[in-house]
């Protein structure tokens, strides 16, 4: 809400409309029959439900019937077992919460009070990396959108640990050239020891359509970063909150986009140069629409993608999911073998910023936050885990 000269406006960014929509239950743009029926046979693909198995999950942030727990993302440390989560309180509102946890996700310690005091003035969306530099330092480190101010100039903040998380510093914000919605929403090493990353924006980097993915790389392990370049725009679409990962012969990127308009299919954009030139993005398979997709290369060499399900007439739509297919099924644009629904959530398409690490047993760790609980309290971080070995025995 902006207040000028007695004047009340109610400002909505683009996020919040569509969540408001589905949570309402409106649809705003009717479809055709055949349309329809498109999107129905395609909700054909098996689905596993590990939702209601609560020896599988892990309170790591309890929501309130005050304090809401909201966006988290987690890194997995070269050990295999230890992960770092980071979050926010309030949806996407101040930085400020980490846990570790030394057992690979069954148990938590928060660390707060070992992180610089000005972390908690860094807002919307903390998102952790651990950046290998080009002489093969590595660093950690948590980027957030704004320091202060929403929507200030101040943009992308951070805190860095060059001690495996032991200690930590903050940041200078990288500027105003990095204005932003939220900041990275992933990164990749490419094969020249830099780093790649992907985030999105609207005009002057506000939270509005139409939404554009920019495109930074780093050569010094994330203290410095090139001018943002645009990678993707799509007229009549708004593509954002960008998963970039490499394909499993390593020869090219794939970038999972969230499409904002919810009017269809998720995009999805290849690069076969290391990021200096990308595919024009084109729709996923209906079986990876969702928001803001992250995954791991299992051994097996499938790959597993969690998300917020938005595909159309989905039956498990609004909750917290994953995709089991192969590279190939996302190159070719087919379904994929199977979806998990992995928690349910009390408050639909409020959910699923996920971290997904993979253990070396086989185990898989996501993580996100969700109204976990059907009462007063607010939303909470929760992890699951699941092996493929288990949900392939489940699939239909």
């Amino acid at each position: 809400m902006r207040k000028s000269g007695g004047i009340v406006t109610v400002v909505l960014s683009v996020a919040a409309l569509g969540w408001a929509a589905e949570k309402k239950g409106v649809q705003a743009n009717p479809v055709s029959p055949e349309l329809k029926a498109k999107w129905a046979e395609e909700a054909k693909l098996p689905v596993v439900d590990l939702s209601q198995d609560a020896s599988r999950q892990v309170v790591i942030a309890a929501g309130t019937t005050n304090v809401y727990q909201g966006h988290p993302t987690t890194v997995l440390m070269p050990d295999g077992k230890t992960i770092f989560a980071v979050w926010c309180i309030s949806h996407g509102g101040a930085a400020g919460p980490m846990a570790r946890s030394d057992d690979g996700g069954k148990t938590w310690a928060r660390l707060d009070d070992k992180l610089p005091p000005g972390f908690k003035s860094h807002q919307n969306c903390p998102s952790i990396y651990r950046i290998v530099d080009p002489q093969g330092r590595a660093r950690l480190w948590v980027y957030s959108a704004w320091k202060g101010s929403r929507f200030s100039n101040e943009a992308m903040p951070s805190i860095m640990s060059e001690d495996d998380g032991k200690t930590w510093r903050e940041l200078p914000p990288l500027g105003k050239a990095f204005r932003c919605v939220m900041t990275f929403s992933s990164v990749v090493r490419l094969k020249d020891g830099t780093t790649l990353g992907l985030y999105h924006r609207g005009p002057e980097g506000a939270d509005r359509a139409p939404l554009e993915v920019l495109q930074t790389i780093t050569k010094d392990g994330g203290f410095t970063w090139s001018e943002p370049r645009v990678v993707a725009k799509v007229e009549g679409k708004n593509p954002c909150e960008p998963y970039v990962f490499r394909s499993p012969d390593g020869q090219e990127l794939c970038a999972l986009l969230r499409e904002n308009t919810h009017k269809g299919y998720s995009l999805v954009m290849f690069s076969q140069d290391e990021g200096a030139t990308w595919s024009v993005p084109k729709d996923t398979a209906w079986g990876l629409t969702g928001d803001r997709h992250n995954g791991v290369l299992t051994k097996d060499g499938r790959l597993v993608v969690a998300f917020r399900d938005q595909a159309p007439e989905s039956p498990t739509k609004g909750h917290f999911v994953a995709w089991v297919g192969t590279y190939g099924d996302i190159k070719a644009g087919k379904p994929g073998q199977y979806r998990v629904k992995l928690l349910h959530g009390y408050v639909k398409g409020d959910l699923g910023y996920p971290g997904v690490e993979l253990l070396p047993d086989g185990a898989i760790v996501a993580t996100t936050y969700l109204k976990y609980w059907d009462d007063a309290r607010k939303h909470s971080v929760v992890s699951t885990r699941f092996t493929l070995a288990e949900t392939d025995a489940k699939v239909k």
